[in-house]
């Protein structure tokens, strides 16, 4: 496992299903009342974690029925921390795509303006969430903020932002495909060859 994800951090060797079985038992009573308390939790396991393991099971703490009330503004700065130290996929994806989401459904207005300040950041993984946040939104998807948060990274070499870009779009190219046809036809001669495949890959 940790050759496979190329992790400094070494594994216990758990893999996803028995681990999310035992966080949900374990943090099935867990109750916070303040966003500020969770958010301790969430960190000290964080930091003080010695196997990746431990990293996932911060990750489910974020997302237990408990913490629902707490997906505000107030914890983007949580997030930006684990994905910044995090600095891979497993962690980053998992993040963008339900928690970050979660906020912009609970305070769209700010977390809008936030996703379009990270696409423009020098961290990539910043970038990469800013373009993955609405992986889940299907037909509620603010497209103006997927196309602002997909554009600065449009010529960008790196692989895990050409990936995010295509996956991005594949996805939404479930609810509309001929938008996203449209789209990687018009920006046919900026978009990676690896973006323009994922994006086109369900569409005939």
């Amino acid at each position: 496992m940790q050759a496979y994800m190329k992790s400094d951090m070494p594994y216990l060797g758990v893999s996803a299903v028995p681990l999310r079985a035992v966080c949900k038992a374990v943090f099935a009573d867990f109750d916070y009342p303040a966003s500020a308390d969770w958010q301790a939790d969430v960190i000290a396991l964080w930091r003080g974690a010695r196997f990746r393991e431990e990293r996932y099971a911060a990750i489910e703490l974020t997302g237990i029925r408990a913490a629902r009330p707490f997906q505000r503004m107030e914890a983007v700065a949580l997030y930006e921390e684990m994905i910044v130290t995090g600095a891979w996929w497993d962690y980053v994806d998992a993040i963008a795509g339900q928690r970050l989401f979660a906020i912009l459904k609970a305070d769209p207005a700010p977390m809008k303006q936030a996703m379009l300040t990270w696409s423009r950041d020098a961290n990539m993984w910043k970038r990469r969430s800013a373009i993955l946040c609405q992986l889940n939104a299907k037909a509620a998807t603010d497209l103006d903020l997927l196309y602002a948060c997909i554009a600065p990274s449009l010529g960008s070499t790196e692989f895990f932002l050409r990936k995010a870009i295509g996956w991005a779009l594949r996805q939404y190219a479930r609810t509309d495909p001929a938008e996203v046809a449209r789209y990687v036809a018009q920006h046919a001669d900026r978009l990676s060859a690896l973006s323009k495949r994922e994006a086109l890959k369900h569409i005939s």
